[in-house]
């Protein structure tokens, strides 16, 4: 069994985890910015290009191109879909440079998106936005993007750590600054530390605690976990978002849980009840095209309404919309749903709320910055610029606009930071021994507990939720930690000891699953993706507060509130769409 003794050590320059839009844009920009020599490694928990999220995106990609739209449209709508939590200047930022970087996909990535018969870009409607905005490839675009982007990095003389874990963010010994990353080479089952004198953390959230959710499996908070383990502070943490329409395929496989794209809503889909009567019109007046937060609830009410327990979700149907048009426009959602048995251009197809995305995240500044010196949070690690609910298209702009802004200011910063910095030996020993842990336990089912754990987050901390329901959840969560931390692994081969990291995986889970339920418990209101059914009132927008985690030096976890700053406009104002940041009017 590895000791603390056991640990290969290297150092770079610039150390970037995750290999998603983030990752990969931070790695290019770094390398732009940096000054000549700067040595760049990219670590990912699987390999360059076929894992994570980004490359799973169906939808498109926001940006404010004219033709009506505006920078400043597309900031209200992302402010008020994110129901006046979001931070201002992270979501202005998010808008302004999206115009730059989906120019630069095009010129410099190589990426090709679908264009009009003029040669514009093609952009679709999704809802909660005022304008047809989402630059797509079909309804493959995270595909597109992430194929670009991989073989830009792979070209370039940057260091490639694939099928390494992080599990550990390592401080100095004054706890002042970031030494480096603690991994796991998942090849052979060793550990390795390497320093940095700048680490971007781009690990992608990923609420896989959930019975359904979206994102690949290897997606395990494991960024979240890191960070609260160091002491970060976590804003946001109740805010998971429901995207309306997971595929629902049965318990046997997992395309249950994928999402049918927003687009499908966007172009005139409808959601059909147990009775085959549309219902949306009866939560909101936008009908399907309401915000995600509002379709999730309104599908979720309709499957509580119903008894038969041979129909659990509701049903999508496009087959009005002309069946060969359908499959023109969506074929991959056409070819998905084929491949689970369902026939989306004539038909119906069933789906329910999955678990998609997490708002929340790192507290950090525009420029990614977080309180650790050099430490840098990009794409789904980080909380602030979406606030209580994500717009459909602003998450991969949000990664790869980050990512940029995040490789380049670590080209800046590294210019002043002289040398590295020694890590804490005895942090890095108790990261060691925290992850040898299970290998000293016996056996047990871990793949049985995370199903007890997804059951108890969607039951418990799900789509709708009260106070006396996380209550129950936190004890349920406290009994699954104790099993887990008497559940073991087999230590005989430790490469590629895919059980161990199960074991991992749902350590990081349990730690953020409690995060998300106690950060519920303190929202007192319905914002966004937190609903409330015992505080089913949003609450006073003028005094809009987010919350706060954090876990202190004995691992006793805090939270608090904080007042949402208006940096930029106050509720009851919006900004006028020809005018500059700081034209407002009052708000219809």
């Amino acid at each position: 069994m590895p000791s603390k003794f056991d640990i290969e050590r290297e150092d770079t320059d610039i150390l970037i985890l995750g290999s998603g839009g983030a990752g990969l844009f931070a790695a290019l920009h770094a390398q732009q910015s940096a000054p000549a020599g700067t040595r760049i490694t990219l670590a990912v928990k699987g390999l360059i290009g076929k894992c994570g999220c980004t490359r799973m995106v169906q939808g498109g990609y926001n940006v404010a191109l004219g033709g009506g739209d505006t920078v400043e449209r597309h900031f209200m709508d992302t402010i008020k879909g994110g129901k006046w939590l979001p931070n201002q200047d992270m979501a202005w930022r998010l808008c302004e440079q999206a115009v730059v970087r989906i120019r630069e996909l095009e010129n410099e990535i190589g990426c090709f998106f679908d264009r009009n018969l003029d040669g514009s870009l093609h952009q679709k409607a999704f809802a909660g936005q005022t304008a047809d905005r989402t630059v797509h490839k079909g309804d493959l675009t995270g595909i597109e993007i992430i194929s670009r982007l991989m073989e830009q990095v792979l070209s370039r003389p940057i260091q490639k750590l694939q099928e390494h874990r992080a599990i550990g963010l390592i401080p100095t010994p004054d706890g002042a600054a970031l030494s480096g990353v603690l991994f796991i080479d998942m090849r052979t089952g060793r550990f390795r530390f390497v320093r940095a004198k700048c680490v971007m953390m781009g690990t992608g959230g990923g609420p896989t605690m959930y019975k359904y959710h979206t994102p690949s499996g290897d997606k395990t908070m494991d960024g979240l976990a890191m960070a609260l383990r160091r002491g970060l502070a976590l804003r946001d943490m109740e805010m998971v978002q429901f995207h309306p329409t997971g595929l629902l395929a049965g318990n046997h496989t997992r395309m249950t849980g994928t999402v049918l794209e927003e687009g499908l809503r966007g172009a005139g889909g409808q959601l059909l009840n147990a009775r085959g009567e549309r219902f949306m019109f009866d939560y909101d007046t936008r009908g399907e095209r309401a915000t995600r937060d509002v379709v999730s609830r309104g599908i979720y009410a309709e499957m509580r309404k119903n008894n038969d327990p041979e129909q659990v979700g509701m049903f999508i149907s496009m087959g009005h919309l002309g069946s060969d048009n359908v499959r023109a426009k969506f074929a991959g959602m056409v070819k998905r749903c084929a491949d689970s048995g369902f026939d989306l251009a004539a038909g119906k197809v069933e789906v329910v709320p999955t678990a998609h995305y997490f708002m929340g995240g790192v507290v950090v500044d525009p420029d990614t910055r977080t309180a650790l010196p050099g430490l840098y949070v990009a794409g789904e690690d980080a909380g602030g610029a979406h606030g209580s609910n994500r717009l459909g298209g602003n998450g991969v702009a949000n990664s790869t606009v980050y990512g940029g802004v995040a490789g380049d200011t670590m080209g800046m910063d590294i210019r002043t930071m002289r040398s590295l910095r020694d890590p804490d030996e005895e942090i890095l020993a108790q990261e060691v021994e925290r992850a040898v842990h299970p290998l000293s336990k016996r056996p047990g089912n871990i793949q049985a507990l995370r199903a007890k754990l997804q059951e108890i987050m969607w039951e418990d901390v799900g789509v709708m939720r009260t106070g006396a329901g996380m209550e129950r959840g936190l004890r349920r969560i406290a009994e699954i930690r104790a099993e887990l931390w008497e559940t073991g692994v087999d230590p005989a081969n430790l490469a590629f000891n895919l059980t161990w990291h199960d074991w991992l995986n749902m350590a990081s889970l349990v730690e953020i699953s409690e995060v998300i339920a106690r950060a519920g418990l303190l929202r007192e209101n319905s914002r966004g993706a937190h609903y409330r059914e015992d505080f089913p009132e949003e609450g006073d927008l003028d005094t809009s507060y987010f919350t706060v985690a954090r876990a202190d030096t004995d691992a006793a976890l805090g939270l608090h509130r904080e007042p949402v700053s208006f940096t930029i406009v106050r509720p009851g104002e919006t900004i006028l769409p020809e005018g500059e940041p700081e034209t407002l009017v009052a708000s219809e």
